[in-house]
């Protein structure tokens, strides 16, 4: 079902920037993405993207915000830097004593991922697509078998998230890929915390981002570091108790007016993960492509990343040598993850 809780996508909101790193290629698709979010909150009828901007917490002076800076100053997509005591007056309650600026995004935001994806495949269906639910399964060539249905296609894209090591084992051992477990949190907060005017946040050092209070939901604390092995299927969709003190030891950090709110709402999601959070586009057999690998960062570049994928299926390009079948050194830099230390830049006991 579209929206359904357990794909990847099923999370309330993702964010949407352009600051990657030093890497100029995904900064410029998110920003085209942009573009995309607007028209289709425009067609639908419903706001589907707040553009209440991002601030990134940068830690060290010329670490990987002053980078996304010079990314984004070359490609005339607008930013600022700040100094931390203006970063401060964008939030109700704040400490920024270990900061050394703060990167602003201006024309960054938030989505709200279910119902995007939800009125996304209403809007296809309007169109003429014809929706089958059911388990599918690949059927020799460009044909899907789902029960006992085998729908055969020009071609067939594969997009099946955390689902991807069990339907092709091989792609999975390629490029390494893991499924991890992410543990997401929603505080309760007073109005003066709503989204906008307190804009979304990340702290790329921390492997923390969320967001102010967006529709009655809460304030977003979570992190992005790699979680621990997870099985999408069949595994315990609860919160962990080692995932909300994280974000709590968080909050008391940085927002500690929030830093004794209740929890209301714990999500599970699943992240699916190369070494490299390059993503997999690549034919892996004749006329079936493989889409995947893009947790994490992936969600924000759809309608862009649409397009791009459409053009090379249609042959109008080749798709980038990154994005194929072959081992992945690892780094770190295209997502909000610059730790792998769960407890980074945190207080708190954060033992299992």
């Amino acid at each position: 079902q579209p929206g359904h809780l357990r794909q990847a996508s099923a999370g309330e909101t993702r964010l949407l920037r352009c600051s990657h790193g030093d890497d100029e290629w995904y900064a410029k698709l998110a920003w085209r993405a942009r573009d995309g979010w607007r028209a289709l909150s425009r067609r639908a009828g419903e706001e589907l993207y707040t553009e209440s901007g991002v601030v990134w917490f940068a830690r060290r002076a010329d670490g990987w915000e002053r980078r996304s800076a010079a990314v984004l100053a070359g490609l005339d997509i607008p930013h600022e830097i700040w100094e931390p005591a203006r970063a401060a007056r964008m939030f109700p309650g704040f400490r920024g004593d270990d900061l050394a600026f703060a990167l602003w995004e201006p024309r960054a935001g938030v989505l709200r991922a279910r119902r995007a994806v939800q009125v996304t495949a209403g809007l296809a269906q309007d169109a003429g697509v014809r929706l089958v639910r059911g388990r599918a399964e690949p059927y020799g060539g460009a044909a899907v078998r789902v029960g006992g249905e085998v729908i055969r296609a020009d071609r067939v894209v594969w997009a099946v998230g955390a689902w991807l090591p069990e339907v092709f084992p091989e792609v999975a051992r390629i490029v390494d890929l893991t499924v991890t477990r992410q543990d997401t949190l929603h505080f309760a907060a007073p109005a003066e915390w709503a989204l906008p005017p307190v804009p979304a946040w990340m702290d790329y050092d921390g492997s923390m981002y969320g967001h102010g209070d967006l529709g009655g939901a809460g304030m977003k604390v979570t992190s992005d570091e790699e979680g621990p092995p997870y099985e999408p299927e069949d595994g315990d969709r609860r919160v962990s108790a080692r995932g909300e003190r994280a974000a709590r030891a968080y909050l008391e950090r940085r927002f500690p007016a929030l830093a004794g709110a209740n929890v209301l709402l714990g999500q599970v999601c699943q992240y699916a993960l190369t070494p490299d959070a390059e993503w997999i586009i690549a034919e892996v057999a004749e006329r079936t492509w493989v889409l995947g690998g893009d947790s994490g960062h992936g969600f924000k570049h759809a309608p862009a990343l649409a397009a791009y994928v459409l053009a090379v299926l249609n042959g109008e390009r080749a798709p980038e040598t990154r994005f194929g079948l072959h081992g992945r050194a690892p780094t770190r830099g295209l997502r909000t993850s610059g730790s792998t230390d769960l407890s980074s830049g945190v207080k708190g006991d954060l033992d299992s």
